[in-house]
C-alpha cells in the first residue's frame, strides 16, 4: 500500500514544470547552436571541415549514450540521475560559453551530449513512474510532448535573438539559469516512488557494444553527408555498426542483467512506436534544416525573423499535443491518433513543395507550418506515452532512452540523407538549366529551391511510412487502464491506484 500513496504524489504537477524544463533545455540544444554557428565559426577560425563537428559531437555523444543513460536511471535512480545530469550539462553549457578555442568548444559539445544522455531518459522515466492514472498521464504526456516537439523551433527563435542582439555564446550560457531553477526544484518538489529501481548491475559488454554501434552508424551517416554514400569511409562504418549492433542483440539475449532488455523492443506496441517516431523525426529535421535555409536565402529572413517564423508550426504542436491527443488518448487506440497524424502533417507539406523565389509566408507557409504542427502533435503525444506504458517500473529508464534513441538517430539520418538528397538535385537542376537562366543568382536560388521541394517529397513519402508502420504495429487500445502491453500487470495495479484513493 505505501507503493500506491507513494505514485499519487499531490506534488507530481510542480515536478512536471521542472521535469518538462530541463527537456525543453535539452531539446532547445538540438537546434539553437545552429544558427549561431556561422558566427562561432567566424570568431574563434574554426575550419569548414570543423564546422559540422559543432553539431554531430553533440549528437554522437547523446545518440551513442542514451540507452547507458536510461539504464543508469533505472539502477541509481530517477532523481539522482535528472539532477547530475542537469548540473553536467549547466557545466559543460559554461564551457560551451567561454570557448576560446575549436577543441574547447567540441569538448563542450561533447560533455553536453553526455550529460544529456543522462539527462532525458531520466525525465521520461520520471514522468512514467510518477504519473499512473490514465487521464493525469494523458494530461501530462501532452504537455512533454508538445515541448519536446515544439523545443526545436523555439530553439531556432531563441538562437536567432540571441545571436542577432547579444552574442553566440549566450546560446550556451543560457542553458545555466533553466539548469539552476531545474535542480533547485528537483530537489524540493521531486519525489521518485519506491520500487522503481532496477537493482541490476551494469551491462558492461552491453555498454560498449550498443555505444560504439550507434556512434558508428550516427557517424557513417554524417560521412555519407560529406563524402557521399558509396565512400570507402562511409562503407566501412555502415558495416562496423552493422556488427556491433547485431552482436549487442545476441548478447542481450544471453546476459542475466541486460542494458536494454529484449521485451523492452519486442513488445509490438512499443516496437512501433520506436521505429513510427524515428521516421517521423527524419521527416521533421528535414522541414527545419531546409526552411531555415529558405527562409534565409531564399526570402531574405532575418536570423530572429527566421525563428519567428516557425512560430506556427510550434503553435500546431501545442494545440495538437494538448488539445487533440490529451483528449482523445483515452477515448481512442493509439493507432488511430498517430497514423492520421503522421498523414496530416504528409499532407500538410504536400503544399510547401510549391514554394518558389516569392512564395507569400502568410498565404503558403504560415498555415501549412500550422497544419504540420497539428499532425505532429496529434501523433507524437500519444506515441511518447504508449512508449513507457505497460513497461516493468525497473526498465522505464530504458524504455524513455529508447524513444530519445530512435528520435536522435532518426534526426541523424534525417539530416544527412536529404541533405545529400537535396544537393544532388540542386547540382542538377543547376547544370541542365544553365543556358536558359536570366543571372546566375537567379539560376543559384531556383537549383536552392529545386533541391529543397525534391526532399520535401523524400520526407512527405517517410512520414507516409511512419503512419503506415504505426497503423500496421500499433494494436493497444485505448491509453484508461486496458491497454495492452508486456509487463501490464504492475501497471495496471498502478493504473487502478488513483480510483482507490478518491
Amino acid at each position: 500500500m505505501s507503493e500506491m500513496a507513494q505514485s499519487v504524489d499531490p506534488r507530481r504537477w510542480k515536478a512536471l514544470v521542472f521535469i518538462a524544463l530541463a527537456q525543453l533545455m535539452v531539446v532547445l540544444d538540438a537546434t539553437i547552436v545552429n544558427i549561431a554557428l556561422p558566427s562561432a565559426q567566424a570568431d574563434l577560425g574554426i575550419s569548414d571541415s570543423n564546422r559540422q563537428w559543432v553539431i554531430t559531437a553533440y549528437a554522437l555523444a547523446f545518440g551513442g549514450l542514451l540507452l547507458f543513460g536510461g539504464r543508469v536511471a533505472d539502477l541509481w535512480g530517477r532523481k539522482q540521475t535528472f539532477i547530475v545530469g542537469l548540473i553536467g550539462f549547466a557545466a559543460a553549457s559554461a564551457l560551451g560559453g567561454a570557448a576560446f578555442n575549436t577543441p574547447m568548444l567540441l569538448g563542450s559539445r561533447a560533455l553536453q551530449g553526455i550529460f544529456g544522455a543522462l539527462l532525458a531518459p531520466a525525465a521520461l522515466s520520471l514522468l512514467a513512474v510518477m504519473f499512473v492514472d490514465a487521464k493525469e498521464r494523458a494530461k501530462a504526456f501532452g504537455i512533454f510532448g508538445a515541448i519536446a516537439g515544439g523545443g526545436g523551433a523555439l530553439g531556432l527563435i531563441l538562437g536567432g535573438v540571441l545571436t542577432e542582439y547579444l552574442n553566440w555564446r549566450w546560446t550556451f550560457f543560457v542553458n545555466i539559469p533553466f539548469a539552476v531553477i531545474a535542480v533547485v526544484s528537483a530537489i524540493a518538489v521531486i519525489r521518485e516512488p519506491a520500487g522503481g529501481r532496477n537493482p541490476a548491475k551494469i551491462d558492461v559488454p552491453g555498454v560498449l557494444l550498443v555505444t560504439l554501434g550507434l556512434v558508428s552508424l550516427v557517424y557513417a551517416f554524417t560521412r555519407a553527408e560529406t563524402d557521399g554514400w558509396t565512400a570507402g569511409i562511409t562503407l566501412g562504418l555502415f558495416a562496423v555498426a552493422a556488427v556491433l549492433l547485431a552482436a549487442f542483440a545476441v548478447v542481450e539475449s544471453r546476459v542475466k542483467a541486460p542494458l536494454l532488455p529484449l521485451r523492452v523492443v519486442t513488445d509490438r506496441n512499443r516496437g512501433g512506436v520506436y521505429l513510427s517516431l524515428g521516421l517521423a523525426v527524419i521527416g521533421m529535421f528535414g522541414l527545419f534544416l531546409f526552411f531555415t535555409y529558405y527562409l534565409q536565402a531564399v526570402k531574405g529572413f532575418s536570423p530572429v525573423q527566421t525563428g519567428l517564423a516557425f512560430l506556427p508550426l510550434m503553435a500546431g504542436m501545442v494545440i495538437g499535443s494538448t488539445q487533440i491527443g490529451t483528449r482523445l488518448m483515452t477515448r481512442l487506440p493509439a493507432r488511430l491518433l498517430m497514423g492520421p497524424g503522421f498523414l496530416g502533417a504528409a499532407a500538410a507539406m504536400v503544399l510547401l513543395t510549391q514554394i518558389d523565389l516569392d512564395t507569400s509566408y502568410p498565404a503558403v507557409i504560415l498555415p501549412s507550418f500550422l497544419l504540420v504542427g497539428i499532425g505532429m502533435g496529434t501523433a507524437v503525444m500519444p506515441a511518447m506515452s504508449l512508449s513507457t506504458h505497460g513497461v516493468q517500473p525497473g526498465d522505464a529508464g530504458v524504455a524513455s532512452a529508447m524513444v530519445n534513441t530512435s528520435q536522435q538517430v532518426g534526426g541523424a539520418i534525417g539530416t544527412a540523407l536529404l541533405s545529400t538528397i537535396a544537393t544532388s538535385a540542386t547540382t542538377e537542376y543547376g547544370r541542365s538549366h544553365a543556358a536558359g537562366a536570366p543571372s546566375r543568382q537567379a539560376l543559384e536560388l531556383q537549383s536552392m529551391v529545386h533541391g529543397f521541394t525534391t526532399a520535401l517529397w523524400w520526407t512527405i513519402g517517410i512520414l507516409v511510412l511512419a503512419a503506415a508502420v504505426a497503423m500496421a504495429l500499433v494494436n493497444a487500445r485505448r491509453q484508461d487502464g486496458s491497454q495492452t502491453a508486456a509487463g501490464s500487470g504492475k501497471e495496471g495495479a498502478g493504473d487502478s491506484t488513483p480510483a482507490m484513493t478518491h
